[in-house]
């Protein structure tokens, strides 16, 4: 029988995926799926009015993020009528490949018709999902095509408010998406190396948040913030073990930032009135620590946790009087504090320094403490609707806004 939303079971570890080779940022969120990483060679300080560009280049439409590994960086983007994976030199933004396919989708509700899911790089390959529904498997090496899904066509596969935009995650040979199909077909685990369904789960309609993974007492899990709520399956087997409704009584309404797994327990967070709550387990009860839609409510950025303490935007980023910048505590739901200058945008952690792009595409870096941001760094680097979460490896932070790609060289030895 499938355990009830207050029948979780024991947690006593907590962790998230597997780490990529050191500094890499291979899909979306980072190396551990938290928007954390860490350096030993970098230096968020310079002078001079201008941030130390290494490269910069013009892009195509969409909101999906870069994506570094083995000294490839990957975007998905839209050109014209097609969708195109690029592949170019991390450092030197050197073209190396691309693969092509027609795009026809359209966006009702918004201008971008371009991709929202950010890639994955696994195993040597390159996992993407774009705005016309299909999960295409692709050599890292040559971009070669490996294999195809069409979810649209195959599973009747919903383009909901805004066209697909799940960020596919690889876990023990699959590939995890929610995919929001009929027939069970919600979350689809499709193997790597052929493309083929493993197991699929759930009739919940996708969300447009992303799964993680993360070890709960000894038993792994794959967790899915759906249209609906928090889902927790096997990532094996796709068997069904918790479930927990989150959802706004809005029909216009979203779920789009990823589950976070704390210390504290597993942290939900969205808009239009849902609002935010951190699950904590006590034995085999999960019952809400905290909840509310005054603390820490994410429109479309997931937070990240840093020695108990939330980081993120809170509020609608469309709705007045927008968004804003908050620190919360994780084990009460207090706010510790919050910086107005910055309305809206994303969040990652490089060590203990917090760095933040903003929807005009300013960066911001500091410390991520309890008290108020006070940033030492301030650039703007790209324009308005920026929206895709950035990457950094290797002590490069990369950045997409719309049109424009930049790498900022933030290793020590280069900022001068």
């Amino acid at each position: 029988m499938l355990p009830s939303s207050r029948h979780f079971l024991a947690l006593s570890l907590l962790a998230v995926a597997v780490p990529s080779p050191a500094q890499d940022w291979p899909q979306f969120l980072g190396p551990n799926r938290d928007l954390t990483t860490a350096s030993t060679n970098v230096n968020l300080v310079w002078t001079g009015a201008e941030p130390p560009i290494r490269w910069k280049k013009e892009v195509g439409s969409g909101w999906s993020g870069p994506i570094v590994a083995d000294g490839s960086l990957v975007l998905h983007h839209r050109i014209k009528n097609e969708e195109v994976v690029a592949c170019f030199d991390a450092l030197t933004g050197e073209p190396r490949w691309e693969t092509r396919q027609p795009a026809a989708f359209r966006n009702s509700l918004s201008s971008d018709d371009g991709p929202r899911a950010t890639p994955a790089i696994a195993g040597g390959r390159v996992f993407t999902f774009g705005a016309e529904g299909k999960l295409n498997c692709i050599d890292l090496a040559d971009g070669k095509l490996r294999w195809t899904v069409d979810t649209k066509q195959r599973f009747e596969a919903d383009a909901g408010f805004f066209g697909p935009a799940c960020s596919p995650l690889v876990e023990g040979g699959v590939v995890l998406m929610q995919v929001g199909g009929k027939d069970g077909h919600g979350i689809v685990a499709f193997e790597t190396e052929t493309g083929k369904v493993r197991w699929k789960a759930t009739d919940h309609e996708a969300g447009y948040s992303s799964p993680a993974v993360a070890t709960i007492g000894e038993r792994r899990y794959a967790l899915f913030f759906t249209r609906s709520g928090l889902v927790a399956t096997d990532p094996r087997t796709g068997q069904l073990k918790i479930q927990f409704p989150w959802r706004s009584r809005e029909h216009a309404s979203v779920n789009a930032a990823t589950p976070l797994v704390t210390p504290h327990g597993i942290f939900l967070s969205a808009s239009y009135g849902t609002g935010a709550v951190m699950l904590r387990m006590r034995g085999e009860l999960a019952e809400p620590a905290w909840q509310g839609n005054d603390q820490l409510s994410n429109h479309y950025a997931t937070s990240v946790y840093q020695r108990g303490m939330l980081f993120g935007f809170h509020g609608r980023v469309d709705f007045p009087p927008g968004a804003e910048l908050r620190c919360v505590d994780a084990r009460t739901g207090v706010v510790l504090w919050r910086f107005d200058p910055i309305e809206n945008g994303s969040v990652m952690l490089v060590n203990d320094q917090l760095l933040v792009l903003s929807g005009h595409g300013e960066f911001f870096a500091g410390p991520a403490t309890s008290k108020l941001f006070k940033p030492s760094v301030r650039a703007q680097l790209l324009g308005i609707d920026t929206r895709a979460n950035a990457a950094f490896a290797q002590g490069i932070y990369y950045a997409r806004g719309k049109g424009k790609l930049v790498a900022v060289d933030l290793r020590a030895a280069s900022v001068k």
